[in-house]
C-alpha cells in the first residue's frame, strides 16, 4: 500500500471511531469530512483493511442510501446487520430504516 493511502486510511479510522453508538455515517460523508469528496470508494477500502481492529467500528459506515453495502467483508451472513440492530438501529432488507434518524455528519459534528 501506498504511504499516502496509509496515512489516508489512518484518517479514516480516526473519524470512524467518532461515530456515536447507534449512529451511522457513509463513505462519502467520511471523505467529504476529510477534504476528499470523491474518495467514498477509497473510505470503502479503509473500511475493508480495518476488520482486523476492534476499536473501528466498520459496521456504523454504510452507503448513502443507508444500505449495507459492505455486509459482505464481516465474518457471518449477517454480522454488519447484528451489530447495528444491537445498537438500536432498525434494518429492513439490508436497508437502514429512517436513516436521517440515525445519520452522523462528521462534516457538521465534528467541524
Amino acid at each position: 500500500m501506498k504511504e499516502e493511502n496509509k496515512n489516508f486510511f489512518e484518517k479514516v479510522y480516526e473519524v470512524a471511531k467518532k461515530i456515536p453508538f447507534g449512529r451511522v455515517t457513509s463513505y462519502g460523508a467520511i471523505a467529504k469530512h476529510l477534504g476528499a469528496a470523491r474518495s467514498a470508494r477509497m473510505v470503502g477500502w479503509a473500511m475493508n483493511a480495518s476488520h482486523n481492529m476492534d476499536d473501528v467500528p466498520a459496521h456504523r459506515v454504510v452507503n448513502k442510501q443507508g444500505l449495507l453495502t459492505g455486509k459482505h467483508h464481516f465474518d457471518g451472513t449477517n454480522l454488519m446487520q447484528q451489530l447495528l440492530e444491537n445498537e438500536g438501529v432498525v434494518i429492513i432488507e439490508n436497508q437502514i430504516q429512517n436513516l436521517e434518524k440515525y445519520f452522523w455528519d462528521p462534516f457538521t459534528e465534528l467541524e
